[in-house]
């Protein structure tokens, strides 16, 4: 049943050798079984294999509609980053990111939410998406000889920037993005300046 259903998700032969072909098994029965457009099994096997994605990273991203959710982020990367960088920046992002496996309510203030991802990094990091390192929580900053504390620190590998997650419960207020901008300043001054010779 399941050969007769590859071969026919899979008529052109030059994908089967390809591109599924370079895929187990296993990870072609998700395919086959999750997805029922040709194009979406076809996005989801090369993600798969350039990603090295396990079936149950295969079947999570499918369920969780990842490709559908990439690079829907509102940004000002095309306007303040050279391309590819803004290409590659705006993909590194998502809209909307889903938490449900944290299992906490709407009501739950900014330290419940920073400790439930912290104590499930592994989810968190793939849902946030290839390429994410996580640096540290309450990230010690000295600015001016005041101490300040980055809620979570992430740094992307093929962006090779710092990624500041700065997390806030209720509606937006314009006093978060200059608590931001200022986070993403000291750290520019201070970290990228200590990991330059690292990176060359």
């Amino acid at each position: 049943m399941y050969m007769r259903a590859f071969a026919e998700a899979w008529p052109d032969a030059e994908i089967v050798q390809q591109l599924v072909g370079r895929l187990p098994w296993g990870h072609n029965l998700v395919l086959l079984s999750k997805l029922k457009d040709a194009e979406s099994r076809k996005r989801y096997a090369e993600r798969a294999i350039e990603y090295a994605w396990s079936r149950n990273v295969l079947n999570i991203h499918i369920e969780t509609r990842l490709l559908d959710r990439e690079g829907k982020a509102v940004t000002n990367f095309e306007a303040n980053l050279p391309k590819p960088h803004s290409d590659l920046a705006r993909e590194s992002l998502k809209d909307p990111y889903l938490f449900d496996f944290l299992g906490i309510g709407q009501e739950a203030d900014e330290r419940e939410i920073e400790n439930a991802l912290v104590q499930h990094i592994t989810r968190f990091l793939i849902e946030l998406g290839a390429g994410f390192a996580f640096v540290g929580r309450q990230y010690h900053l000295e600015v001016g000889g005041d101490d300040f504390f980055i809620d979570l620190l992430f740094y992307h590998l093929k962006l090779r920037c710092y990624v500041v997650v700065e997390l806030k419960t209720g509606n937006f207020k314009p006093e978060h993005t200059g608590q931001l901008s200022f986070y993403l300043t000291a750290v520019d001054a201070q970290l990228k300046r200590l990991c330059a010779g690292c990176l060359r």
